[in-house]
């Protein structure tokens, strides 16, 4: 049975006021040494799960977590990736595209690296870069809304490579530019092109940016592909516009492919998710979700249908056989998140009305950010939705996918960028 509940703004202030006065003295201080990275999208695993070291406060000040720092940020839709103490801010400012360095405890600039973009978007008033930047092994990948890929140094910001894949790829337009964020498997950079003449996905070496192999031929989607190990073999997982499918990193062969979503316009942007064995996806515009068991070779289907769960570009976080997130559209409200029974894809319980929001998990809780800017902290639960506290964390409308790192949670909108002390001592 689905347990509904009409989503109460004043309700959960007076409760998060109460919970958020029990708490203030047990918050730690800013020079207190806290948990892991959050490399790329969606965390260190591209699940939205924190490192299993990172720590949550239960209850927050009256007046929500701390403001640890901020600064006034460009236009972009692009989240704060963080590794080695250095927040890596992605955004665009007047005809640049520009990628910085912060000191991830106090917002101190490192670095900038700066490159001219002449990107207008056909639909969407914001014209910045939408997809996040991934830090590894010393290096930072990025790629722009207008398809230039391009790596710099972590601790420099001095350019190694770019490939300008519209021009090199013949990449049709699309609504929002380039805007699935690259992938680090195998040695490679895997990205999700859309290119003509077998370019729609192409592995890149990660030291000179040269093409090791191509394949597919379906346009690009929004969606950030994963990496898994199912039934014994590692399977690179790509969202394009019509279909999944699962790649070989090593070489670019396909494991497997079904369809997902349809022309017309239409958006895939949720990143797929391994649950367990199976691999889940989800879409909203007359789409919905499917549950697929991953074998060697093909993804047989559990369950389907959009019912359950259709979201527009939030990912849904898995936690103990359950998947939460945000079922709807932000052009088309309400939106509702809900919590969905990952094997049989029954909807256990539904916050009718909350709004959409970017979900994520750590410490054996939930956050959601709000596109209304508003932070919620709830307790994942089969029963019912279960609030610890909510705060008003960011005037504008918040598109970009949080960032937890070390205690903080990195949030922004299209103007400024803040780091919340949201952490707790062990």
């Amino acid at each position: 049975m689905t347990g509904r509940g009409v989503w109460r703004l004043g309700e959960l202030v007076h409760r998060a006021t109460l919970l958020g006065g029990i708490a203030i003295g047990g918050l730690a201080s800013g020079g207190t040494a806290w948990a892991g990275d959050w490399p790329q999208i969606l965390g260190p695993d591209r699940n939205g799960h924190a490192a299993k070291d990172e720590r949550l406060s239960e209850a927050w000040p009256k007046d929500g977590p701390k403001v640890v720092w901020e600064r006034a940020v460009g236009r972009g839709f692009a989240s704060i990736s963080v590794a080695d103490g250095t927040a890596i801010l992605f955004h665009r400012e007047g005809d640049e595209q520009a990628v910085e360095a912060l000191d991830a405890a106090t917002g101190k600039p490192l670095w900038r690296h700066a490159r001219p973009t002449r990107y207008v978007s056909t639909i969407s008033e914001d014209d910045g870069p939408r997809a996040t930047p991934v830090i590894h092994d010393g290096r930072v990948f990025c790629l722009g809304a207008d398809g230039e890929l391009f790596c710099v140094a972590l601790d420099s910001g001095k350019e190694i490579w770019v490939r300008h894949l519209a021009e090199e790829f013949a990449v049709p337009e699309s609504y929002f530019g380039a805007g699935s964020t690259p992938l680090v498997e195998d040695g490679k950079l895997l990205v999700n092109v859309g290119g003509r003449r077998g370019a729609g996905i192409v592995a890149f070496r990660l030291d000179n940016g040269k093409t090791v192999w191509q394949t597919d031929e379906d346009p690009a989607s929004y969606s950030a592909p994963i990496a898994a190990t199912a039934a014994g073999v590692r399977h690179a997982i790509f969202v394009t516009r019509y279909h999944v499918v699962s790649l070989d990193p090593a070489d670019g062969k396909e494991r497997f492919r079904f369809a997902f979503g349809k022309r017309g316009p239409t958006v895939n942007a949720a990143v797929p998710l391994v649950c367990d064995g199976n691999v889940f996806v989800t879409a909203s515009y007359g789409i919905g979700a499917v549950m697929a068991t991953i074998e060697k070779d093909r993804a047989t289907p559990l369950w389907s249908g959009g019912n359950a769960m259709a979201s527009q570009y939030t990912t849904c976080v898995y936690v103990d056989g359950v998947l939460y997130g945000c079922d709807g559209r932000a052009d088309q409200p309400p939106a509702h998140l809900r919590a969905v029974d990952a094997k049989t894809g029954r909807v256990l319980w539904s916050e009718d009305g909350f709004g959409v929001a970017h979900v994520i998990a750590a410490d054996g809780k939930c956050l959601a950010l709000k596109d209304d800017g508003t932070l919620v902290l709830f307790k994942p639960a089969k029963d019912k939705f279960k609030p610890l506290a909510m705060a008003k964390v960011l005037d504008g409308t918040a598109r970009a996918i949080p960032a937890l790192a070390g205690g903080r949670l990195y949030v922004r909108d299209a103007s400024v960028l803040r780091c919340l002390h949201v952490g707790r001592k062990e």
